[in-house]
């Protein structure tokens, strides 16, 4: 009876060895393409902030190619106010922070952003320093691009009426890391770079609409739901920027409720109609000041002040300091840092 319970007892042992054995190769299998796929994904991101590092030895943005743009920056910098255009932006190295209406987004070597509408924003660079500067890329992404693509993958439109905030920020897919290096790596073969760079492009553009943001990139592309009414309400206030603007008559054209603009424009911009016109209106006179030389009131009255105090305070509510002060400010700092 004992040998009969000992070779019992030899039998479950075996059979649990057995089954640890399948375990663990199980477990092996499903690891091993894990960490393949995390090494690439760090060997790219390390072969990205070389090659970048080595285009652009300065701090500053330049343009190899049409639609790309490289930057760099030894320090973090002061909100920098700007235009976000249809972009993916990457970091390499740093981080960085963009303001939309009332909305942070803050991403990192982690993360991509993503932006799909032309819109006043303001961007700072969080992380940098002289032995790591921030670096990154962003590659422009028009309309027609996206529209192609979208054509080519065989997408349809949405039925249901939609709306897509402009902005947002996502983890990095490490296939569209994978494109965005072997696009940086065409810097070094000019003669592939005509051929190979717009089938890049479409690939990344491929990936980002089958990825997190799709959906987002997708409505905007196809000029789906809301944000359709969007786009064109954005189109009409800059194009008209400094003159009074009438949210009824916009509506009307639009063939919207008054509220339903209100509420469908938020979404997409993080602004009201009326705080997306002041900021343009801002900006603007802020270029005339600095590029035109234009003083406070007469960059005032050409975007559409009437009241040169009222600019003053709106100004000062924008930027922090009152106009010309501003204007004194910006011409006497060195780094001259733009781009997302």
């Amino acid at each position: 009876m004992i040998v009969a319970n000992d070779c019992l007892i030899l039998q479950i042992l075996k059979r649990r060895e057995k089954t640890t054995r399948e375990e663990v190769l199980m477990s092996t299998m499903i690891h091993k393409p894990a960490e393949r796929e995390v090494q690439r994904i760090q060997a790219n991101h390390e072969e990205l902030v070389e090659r970048v590092s080595r285009v652009i030895r300065e701090d500053g943005v330049v343009q190899p190619f049409p639609g790309l743009h490289l930057a760099r920056a030894s320090a973090p910098t002061e909100p920098l106010h700007g235009v976000s255009t249809p972009s993916l932006c990457v970091i390499a190295q740093g981080s960085k922070e963009v303001l939309l209406g009332e909305s942070r987004y803050r991403y990192d070597p982690l993360h991509y952003l993503l932006a799909t509408i032309e819109l006043p924003s303001i961007s700072q660079v969080l992380e940098a320093s002289k032995a790591q500067p921030y670096l990154s890329l962003r590659l422009e992404l028009p309309p027609t691009l996206v529209s192609s693509v979208l054509l080519e993958a065989g997408y349809t439109s949405p039925r249901k009426q939609a709306d897509a905030r402009a902005i947002d920020v996502s983890l990095l897919d490490g296939n569209v890391l994978d494109a965005a290096v072997r696009l940086v790596r065409l810097l070094d073969a000019p003669t592939e770079a005509p051929v190979l760079l717009p089938l890049i492009t479409r690939e990344i553009v491929y990936r980002l609409l089958m990825g997190e943001q799709g959906g987002r990139l997708r409505h905007l592309a196809i000029m789906g739901g809301y944000t359709s009414d969007i786009t064109r309400a954005v189109a009409r206030i800059r194009q008209d920027f400094d003159q009074p603007l009438c949210i009824e008559d916009l509506a009307r054209e639009l063939g919207m409720s008054v509220s339903g603009l209100h509420h469908h424009f938020k979404e997409v911009t993080a602004m009201s109609p009326l705080q997306f016109q002041k900021r343009l209106r801002l900006q603007e006179a802020r270029r005339l000041m600095l590029g035109e030389d234009l003083d406070a009131q007469a960059a005032a009255y050409r975007v559409g002040y009437q009241d040169a105090s009222h600019f003053n305070r709106e100004y000062r509510s924008l930027f922090g300091i009152p106009p010309m002060r501003d204007v004194q400010r910006l011409r006497g700092e060195t780094l001259a840092f733009s781009g997302q």
